[in-house]
Parts: C-alpha cells; sequence; structure tokens
C-alpha cells in the first residue's frame, strides 16, 4: 500500500472463500486467470487461485476458487471486464475439489516454497533467496539470476519480470514465502 493509501475508499468486503458453498471459474489460459485475479481481489472478493481438479482439467493449469453464492455478481464484474469463463463448476463433489499449489518443505536452515511446478528457496536466517526451480518455461532461468543471491525484500517481484505461467507460479511462491518468513 502506498503512503497515500489511507485516502482511497474501502471496498466492501466479500464472504470468504470456505465450506461446501465454493465453485471455481475455470479459463482458457494463464493470462484470463491472472487477470480475473487481479480484478475480483481489487473489488474485495476472498478468492484462491487453485490447480484444477483432475476431472476438469484442460488447457491452462489453474482455476479460481470463490463463493459460489456470490457467482451472479462475479459474473456481473466479469462481464463489465470483458472476461468470459471457458467453464463455471460448483463444487459439490469431492472429486471436484481444486488442488492446492503449496508445498512447504522445511530443511532446517532453509524453506523451500512449491508453487504449482515452481520451487522457491530461501535461508531462513538471512531470507536470502538460493535457489529458484523448476517449470519449463523460457524465462525461469532469467528469473533465477535476477532473484538468486539476494533477500526477499531486495529481489525483484517475479510478476514483474516474468511474463508465463511459470513466471506467475513462481509470484505464488514468492508470496506464500514473504508471508511464512514474515510470521
Amino acid at each position: 500500500m502506498s503512503f497515500l493509501g489511507f485516502l482511497k475508499p474501502k471496498k466492501e468486503k466479500r464472504p470468504p472463500v470456505s465450506g461446501q458453498d465454493r465453485g471455481i471459474l475455470v479459463f482458457e489460459n494463464t493470462s484470463e486467470v491472472i487477470r480475473t485475479e487481479s480484478l475480483l481481489k481489487a473489488e474485495g472478493w476472498k478468492i484462491r487461485v487453485m490447480g484444477p481438479p483432475p476431472e476438469i482439467r484442460s488447457g491452462c493449469d489453474l482455476v479460481i476458487e470463490f463463493p459460489l453464492i456470490e457467482k451472479l455478481r462475479i459474473l456481473r464484474t466479469l462481464n463489465k471486464a470483458k472476461i468470459q469463463p471457458k467453464e463455471i463448476v460448483p463444487v459439490i463433489n469431492p472429486l471436484l475439489q481444486p488442488v492446492d499449489l503449496f508445498q512447504i518443505k522445511d530443511f532446517g536452515r532453509y524453506l523451500m516454497v512449491r508453487a504449482a511446478n515452481m520451487k522457491l528457496t530461501v535461508e531462513k536466517d538471512t531470507r536470502t533467496i538460493v535457489n529458484v526451480s523448476g517449470g519449463g518455461c523460457p524465462d525461469v532461468p532469467y528469473l533465477a539470476k535476477q532473484m538468486v543471491g539476494k533477500t526477499l525484500s531486495e529481489s525483484p517481484v517475479p510478476r514483474d519480470i516474468g511474463h508465463t505461467l511459470c513466471g506467475y507460479a513462481l509470484q505464488l511462491a514468492f508470496e506464500e514465502t514473504t508471508r511464512i518468513c514474515c510470521l
């Protein structure tokens, strides 16, 4: 938040994603997921980007979990922004549960956070990034070169320098690592 953030009017808080009242938005590609996530979060909805359940996996490897009771309001918001989900699926069957993107591994001195196929490893004491790996996108070596050896606060933010699904997944790992390290 900028130092002028207090001048902005507060957005209405939306109900969190919880229990049996969830749905998932399925998209054709990652760009649509990223755009939708930014839009819905800016509007105050509590959503989560997840991995799609195997039963509906097609194309994009990400879905957005949202409060099902908000379906019509969310669709109106998306329509105004000219975003059209490929599919909207209520999560009523355990087989349709979205897959959590994060796996966290504590190696003692080091912490590794995996988001989708991207891994970010930091030295816990110094919060220095010691490794970036995974994925198969062409920007992964560049992302690693820009980030390894820098602390979480010194490192460029992956979303600012990456342009692929791997860059987006690394952004999620970066945010989760920063959250964990700041607890």
